[in-house]
């Protein structure tokens, strides 16, 4: 269920679902390229020198009129419509999927800077002592017939994988030979075709059909086993009042001391500002042309999930950045939000 580019100047964009316009690098140069806010326009003559400029300042009135834009068109759907599409969900990401195959997204090489969790770790295993949960210990070391990657010392879970543009670099990416990498969808298109990929090695990575909005079904892994898990544009396809049940079940799979990361859609954004009348299904809630449905979120939302799940703040900021299309002329107005939260140590 993770979600692709807009293109530049595309005055659809409210039809299609996007993840950021990213970076296109190799995995070498996303290894050298420094993390986001480090570009600053001071001239604005200079604006159309880069492609885009990071942590751009909001005067008081782009902020007031993005307002008043979202309150125009903040009229909600009739109940019986908002029901169909969330009914229909599943059917809309395979709709998708089915169209766009893996034709339509570019592999995130710049997770690797701004989630070093993701790259080779390079450490002695933990201490007993940091697998304690509640007094009691955790099992670290299992056989393989217990689940896929049971064997594995560091693992990580990437929900809403879509075609695996964030997998496929973490594989290629870390030769930690103690990695297993798992990664569900909402869509079974979407995970068919991870597991197509000749890239996809089930000895290191395990791909399933999983809705994470439905807490009573079962992860092929048990709780508390994993290092990382991996929120990519995804959280915000959910329903809000499923949010909060979703990561109380995630944070239950993560260890002592494990992480959970996020990038996902800041209020205000580009994408949000463009929806029409008729697109609203709740405060910040929308559907898109094409059924599929997001979410656009405040720092204060997403430390509230997630605090509320017993997970402390690393991380959690908001990357305003003007991307610019050099050869229209255009400019866009990016927010989004990125998130690093920790499961809380045991107390010894």
């Amino acid at each position: 269920m993770a979600a692709p580019a807009v293109a530049a100047g595309d005055s659809s964009a409210e039809n299609m679902p996007e993840a950021a316009a990213e970076p296109t690098e190799s995995s070498a140069e996303a290894q050298k390229r420094p993390q986001f806010g480090t570009r600053f326009l001071t001239d604005p003559r200079q604006v159309f020198q880069h492609n885009a400029w990071d942590n751009v300042e909001w005067s008081a009135e782009q902020e007031e009129a993005a307002q008043k834009k979202v309150q125009e068109n903040s009229q909600p759907l009739p109940a019986e419509k908002q029901e169909e599409f969330d009914n229909r969900a599943n059917e809309y990401w395979n709709d998708f999927y089915t169209i766009h195959e893996n034709r339509f997204f570019k592999d995130r090489h710049w997770l690797f800077t701004e989630f070093p969790e993701l790259a080779p770790q390079r450490k002695p295993p933990r201490d007993a002592e940091e697998n304690l949960l509640n007094g009691e210990e955790v099992p670290s070391t299992h056989t393989d017939t217990e689940f896929p990657g049971a064997s594995a010392s560091y693992r990580i879970l990437e929900v809403g994988c879509g075609v695996g543009n964030t997998v496929f670099p973490i594989l290629k990416t870390n030769n930690d030979p103690g990695l297993f990498v798992y990664c569900c969808d909402f869509s079974s298109t979407a995970v068919d075709l991870v597991k197509s990929n000749p890239e996809y090695d089930p000895s290191r990575c395990h791909a399933f059909v999983h809705d994470m909005s439905d807490t009573s079904a079962e992860y092929p892994i048990p709780d508390h086993s994993l290092d990382v898990i991996v929120l990519i544009f995804v959280l915000s396809a959910l329903h809000p009042q499923k949010m909060q049940n979703s990561i109380n079940r995630l944070a239950r799979l993560l260890k002592p001391g494990g992480v959970l990361l996020l990038r996902d859609y800041g209020r205000y954004d580009m994408a949000q500002l463009r929806f029409k009348k008729g697109r609203c299904l709740s405060e910040n809630f929308y559907v898109r042309g094409d059924g599929t449905r997001v979410y656009f979120f405040t720092q204060d939302e997403l430390h509230d999930l997630f605090s509320s799940a017993g997970l402390e703040k690393v991380q959690n900021m908001v990357d305003r950045r003007l991307q610019v299309n050099r050869g229209k002329q255009l400019t866009m107005y990016r927010v989004w939000v990125q998130c690093k939260y920790r499961k809380v140590l045991a107390p010894t």
